[in-house]
């Protein structure tokens, strides 16, 4: 099922895979896609995890993908206020509110956690993948894994950021150098995670004016994101997934799995940033064991 969230005039695209029945056994799951810019291709194979009966929502956040794009919007119309709000509003049009889960990946897990902070009386669990706590904290990880290049294709990076010259193939070339090794490690990379980064590359609005030119060049005001001293405030069960070779690294998430009071940290051996390409198998048993779990009372 297919529809569109309508909201002050923009229309927030979703898909629901699998039967949204109030009755059925499993709560559904809302899956909220990174960036802040990117798209749901790269995360539609975690929908597989409706096979157990359990509906899963897939959705283009605003400015995205399917949904409304704004390039024109003033910069500041861009913040994790509006794509809270919008995961509230969608939650609320599509009658689940009384009880569900929210599963992010990167910065959709970011928001996810933010979410869980309001408190939504419905929501049973979170389940965070690859994100951090502390945008900051990511960025100076990430910065930290340029010396693991070769200097040269360092150089070409620095010196391009520099010049404000992120447009230029050869930066494009040397960036991909780190993709490959902290991003995907897959050779070639599924055709779900090429489809999001050629649509984030069409309209770089959204992850160019929160995020900035790269993964480890945070300008925008996602660096000012932090919600490491509220993480004790998180009421719910809490899944964190990260890779071994993760851009988001694993001390960066073992803040949050210190600080969460109930919380579990699976990392994933030999996987960097997108475990549910990687290790596909592993990631679903792994999540749709722990949704389980939750959903059943203990005793």
């Amino acid at each position: 099922m297919e529809g569109h969230l309508e909201r002050d005039g923009h229309k927030t695209w979703y898909r629901v895979v699998g039967d949204l029945d109030p009755d059925a056994l499993h709560a559904p799951l809302v899956i909220c896609h990174g960036g802040p810019g990117a798209t749901h291709d790269y995360v539609e194979p975690i929908a597989e995890l409706h096979r157990s009966g359990r509906a899963c929502v897939l959705y283009d956040q605003l400015g995205n993908g399917n949904s409304d794009h704004l390039p024109d919007a003033d910069p500041s119309f861009w913040t994790t206020q509006l794509f809270k709000d919008e995961l509230s509003a969608l939650v609320d049009h599509l009658g689940i509110g009384g009880r569900y889960h929210v599963l992010g990946q990167s910065w959709g897990g970011m928001l996810a956690m933010d979410h869980a902070l309001d408190h939504p009386p419905g929501l049973l669990s979170v389940v965070a993948a690859d994100s951090p706590a502390d945008a900051d904290a990511f960025a100076r990880g990430a910065v930290s894994l340029l010396d693991t290049l070769e200097p040269d294709v360092k150089a070409t990076i620095l010196r391009h950021e520099e010049a404000g010259t992120t447009d230029d193939p050869e930066y494009t070339t040397a960036v991909q150098e780190f993709y490959v090794r902290y991003v995907c490690r897959l050779d070639p990379w599924p055709d779900a995670l090429v489809r999001s980064f050629d649509k984030m590359e069409a309209d770089p609005t959204v992850y160019g004016t929160m995020n900035g030119p790269s993964e480890f060049t945070v300008i925008g005001p996602l660096r000012e994101w932090t919600i490491v001293d509220r993480l004790g405030e998180i009421d719910v069960p809490l899944l964190l997934i990260s890779g071994e070779f993760d851009e988001v690294r694993p001390d960066v998430v073992r803040v949050i799995d210190e600080r969460a009071p109930n919380s579990e940290w699976v990392l994933f051996e030999g996987c960097s940033h997108t475990p549910h390409l990687e290790a596909p198998d592993r990631f679903l048993r792994t999540v749709e064991e722990f949704l389980e779990r939750v959903e059943t009372p203990a005793g």
